[in-house]
């Protein structure tokens, strides 16, 4: 499988040593400026550096990993389609539900695979929690919460609101998949507290999703402070605390006298992102338009979440 990069920032570099590692060559690199696509080549030892997206659809690679800020991701996105290329795309999908549904629609009339790199979702740790709350060791799940801040209010492609900044699509979108993960997408009720940025993004909000069945999740996501990123899910029996949404350190079990009852190692990466291009190559040998992992059904779940929370804010 041939992949091509499109973005050369800290992101692209974290993918082009993943694929390194994974023996996986990066075919292409593309970046607007083309001293910065060369520059990026030379370090992670990519074949080929375009100064323009364009030069990347029509280049001969397999599939194209976008790591562009969210604003551009559906036009991107669009573009690679129509060019045939299959599709990795970084969280947040896109900025709204009704993008996300636009390009999903194009990647299944196109048959080409479209995923979200939603790195949680493909982590052999996502199956360990299935299983632990499977189980019943915790009876029945009850209530959850989740967290994830880091400070990051000076980062330029966050502030701007025509870059599609805030807190909610680069962190909360994590403690959405969470929530998801664990108690499903049966909501009826979602309830969100926003404390906004001078720019009118998101800097910290407090949601909790109401579900069906009368289950809660309290969900946290800021860029204005740093947290302990901890995922709890709390049951008749017991609890299980997940260390580090953002990239799962470990999984512990307590029973209602918090006394440790079980524990689960996460297993050594090479980056985490491996596991994510393990999945697309898999899905495209099939002949597949989506990732069992990250199916486009739970991708506009989470997109139609976030419009849900951003109406209550009543942002836009």
């Amino acid at each position: 499988m041939k992949v091509g990069i499109l973005g050369a920032g800290n992101i692209a570099g974290k993918m082009a040593q993943t694929l390194s590692l994974m023996g996986t060559e990066t075919e292409a690199v593309a970046s607007r400026d083309l001293d910065k696509a060369k520059a990026f080549a030379d370090k992670f030892g990519v074949k080929k550096a375009f100064g323009s997206y364009e030069e990347l659809y029509k280049s001969d690679v397999d599939l194209i990993y976008v790591a562009t800020p969210h604003s551009h991701h559906y036009a991107q996105m669009k573009d690679c389609l129509e060019n045939g290329k299959h599709v990795l795309c970084e969280k947040a999908f896109t900025v709204n539900a009704a993008q996300a549904r636009e390009v999903l629609e194009l990647g299944r009339r196109k048959g080409l695979l479209v995923a979200e790199a939603i790195w949680t979702r493909y982590m052999p740790m996502r199956k360990v929690m299935d299983e632990a709350l499977a189980s019943g060791i915790i009876g029945r799940p009850i209530a959850l919460t989740a967290n994830l801040d880091y400070e990051t209010q000076t980062v330029e492609r966050l502030v701007k609101p025509e870059l599609a900044g805030g807190a909610l699509l680069d962190l909360g979108v994590y403690t959405v998949n969470f929530a998801l993960m664990c108690f499903g997408s049966a909501i009826k009720r979602i309830e969100s507290t926003l404390i906004p940025f001078p720019t009118g993004v998101d800097a910290m909000s407090n949601t909790t999703l109401v579900y069906d069945d009368d289950r809660i999740a309290m969900i946290h996501s800021s860029m204005l402070c740093r947290s302990d990123r901890r995922g709890m899910v709390f049951g008749e029996k017991g609890y299980v605390e997940f260390i580090n949404i953002n990239n799962c350190e470990g999984i512990r079990v307590f029973d209602s006298n918090d006394k440790l009852i079980g524990s689960y190692e996460t297993p050594k990466q090479l980056t985490g992102f491996e596991y994510q291009v393990a999945a697309c190559e898999k899905a495209i040998s099939a002949g597949l338009t989506e990732c069992p992992e990250m199916p486009h059904s739970e991708i506009l779940k989470v997109m139609e979440i976030m419009d849900t929370i951003r109406t209550v804010w009543r942002v836009r």
